[in-house]
């Protein structure tokens, strides 16, 4: 079975990659302010780990909100990052460049801490596969470590500092600033696994 991963250059997405080695690995730029790093390391992920990479250009900056915009949150917002349906919208189009590939499965890396949000939960992620397979193509939504915390994921997949440290989880730009959620959690998790010495 042909499998594909969507890779956003951060550390959950990098565990995943090394752990599962799909076939294809499918970058989006949306619009978001991170995107040129992203897609920068995402590349250099995908070129260590010898899997295909793709990269889709979509502007849905329009339809945006929050830190992902350098904007405010919408009022509805549950956090500062919150860009409206954008799960939602980052399957959708991995799956329409995933079809023309002949992928029938598409793996994400969310994890546990991704509950916080609708679209991050496993219930929202069983209707999406329904949603998926419902359609031409058929194709299969994963999440294999729905169920596992960030340093989990990283200690189950044993994927070595070598590739971890180019991680780029900052919501609000290109360089990491150092202050949004995206990079108070990759503080976090690598303070985490090196006071343990696991990675």
């Amino acid at each position: 079975m042909s499998k594909a991963l969507l890779l956003s250059g951060g550390i959950d997405s990098i565990a995943m990659a090394y752990w599962q080695r799909p076939d294809f690995a499918i970058t989006i730029n949306y619009g978001q302010a991170p995107a040129d790093t992203e897609i920068r390391i995402s590349k250099i992920v995908a070129e260590a780990l010898n899997i295909e990479h793709h990269v889709v250009l979509v502007d849905c900056s329009s339809l945006g909100s929050g830190d992902l915009l350098n904007q405010s949150a919408l009022e509805v917002s549950p956090s500062s990052e919150w860009w409206p349906y954008r799960n939602q919208l980052l399957i959708t189009l991995a799956c329409m460049k995933a079809i023309a590939l002949g992928v029938q499965e598409l793996m994400l890396a969310s994890v546990r801490s991704d509950g916080f949000h609708k679209d991050g939960t496993s219930e929202f992620y069983r209707l999406t596969d329904q949603l998926m397979r419902y359609q031409e193509g058929g194709i299969k939504i994963t999440c294999p470590a729905i169920d596992l915390s960030s340093v989990e994921l990283v200690r189950k997949a044993k994927v070595p500092y070598s590739l971890l440290n180019w991680a780029h989880s900052c919501h609000r730009s290109n360089i990491p600033c150092g202050k949004c959620r995206g990079c108070n959690k990759y503080r976090e998790v690598m303070y985490e696994l090196q006071q343990t010495g696991n990675a």
